[in-house]
């Protein structure tokens, strides 16, 4: 295999300059008892951190910004002190290898279980129908529970728990944020008219249908810049019992229109099935790049070919890897020196401890 050239020069995305096109993605684990950041996750993320080994850019876990917005089963929250003092602990961790890091902000709404929200409440999303899926919770896997609408009048609430968690994410150390607006989670179910059956200016129209998101990232962008905020989105993916929208182009093409204006860190796409077909269904990603304008990160079923040949014909600017990181921490040496990757421990993906988690060997101990 040869060794990877363009994925391995320099790219300033809002006030970080990286050393590579090399990001970490988003990889929900489940080792966070307790809902807080632990020492076996301090050591998951430094093991990633150095960007001559590993990525140049971290993005972590997906982490809800309130209780209520909590969807499987041991995941970490940045919305209380105590969470803020644990995550200092990984941020400063990665920036002592001098790695750059961001947090992925998540609010589940109705792929979610009463188990693991506050006594009482139920999911939360635009509909009251529920999603056809699993969560993880202290049993095992299990069906979500039935969601209720949010009211209008509790959407200023939401909004601001976005912004108060991204304030806590700065406190933390972080170098910035992701909104988490794919897969088939809340701000997606406010997205595609096949989930959001709303009457209220939340729903209908696709003006109405992207205003939750306009709003969050304007609250974001108005509390820590938009130098340090970021999005993700998969206009495509079925994931999470997310039913195509109507018309994805024009959903999508609205949003980037929205977003353009804001001058965002990046924009972080998943290309077709999240972990799956990459060509599962038509969309123009390149006319959604030109409308956003931001920097233009791609994932999905990325090989170090296909990365390399993204960044070099100019249709990324970043490429982002999942799973390849669970089982290599020194990915990017190994992209970097053609070196083969390590299995993936499919069993260890969600709970326990270190391993399959932060046991896997790097180049020089493999080799």
């Amino acid at each position: 295999m040869p060794a990877m050239n363009l994925l391995h020069t320099p790219i300033q995305i809002g006030n970080l300059t990286l050393s590579s096109r090399l990001a970490m993605a988003p990889l929900t684990r489940n080792r966070a008892v307790g809902r807080v950041p632990n020492d076996l996750m301090v050591d998951y993320y430094r093991q990633r951190a150095n960007p001559a080994t590993g990525a140049a850019l971290i993005i972590t876990e997906a982490s809800q910004i309130s209780p209520m917005g909590q969807g499987y089963l041991d995941t970490p929250g940045i919305y209380s002190p105590e969470q803020i003092a644990a995550w200092r602990r990984v941020t400063d961790a990665v920036h002592a290898q001098g790695g750059r890091i961001v947090i992925q902000l998540w609010h589940v709404g109705r792929i979610s279980h009463v188990s693991l929200l506050p006594e009482g409440e139920v999911p939360v999303s635009s509909t009251a129908r529920a999603a056809v899926s699993k969560t993880y919770i202290a049993s095992g896997f299990a069906d979500v529970s039935a969601p209720r609408a949010l009211r209008t009048d509790e959407l200023p609430g939401l909004v601001n728990d976005y912004r108060h968690a991204a304030r806590c994410a700065i406190e933390a150390g972080f170098d910035g944020v992701e909104i988490h607006a794919a897969n088939g989670y809340l701000l997606e179910q406010f997205l595609r008219d096949s989930i959001n059956d709303r009457t209220d200016a939340y729903g209908g129209s696709i003006a109405n249908r992207i205003r939750l998101l306009g709003e969050v990232m304007d609250a974001v962008v108005a509390e820590i810049g938009a130098a340090r905020t970021a999005v993700r989105l998969s206009p495509v993916t079925p994931s999470n019992d997310a039913a195509p929208d109507s018309d994805p182009q024009a959903l999508f093409n609205a949003v980037g229109d929205r977003l353009a204006p804001l001058g965002l860190m990046y924009v972080h796409v998943v290309e077709g099935q999240t972990g799956g077909a990459r060509d599962i269904a038509a969309f123009d990603y390149a006319e959604l790049r030109r409308r956003i304008g931001a920097p233009w990160m791609v994932n999905n079923g990325y090989s170090a070919a296909m990365a390399e040949a993204a960044v070099a014909e100019g249709r990324a600017d970043l490429v982002a890897f999942g799973r390849p990181f669970i089982a290599n921490p020194d990915l990017g040496l190994r992209l970097r020196g053609g070196h083969p990757w390590n299995p993936l421990q499919g069993d260890k993906l969600y709970g326990g401890g270190a391993a399959g988690y932060t046991d896997y060997p790097t180049w020089s101990a493999a080799g």
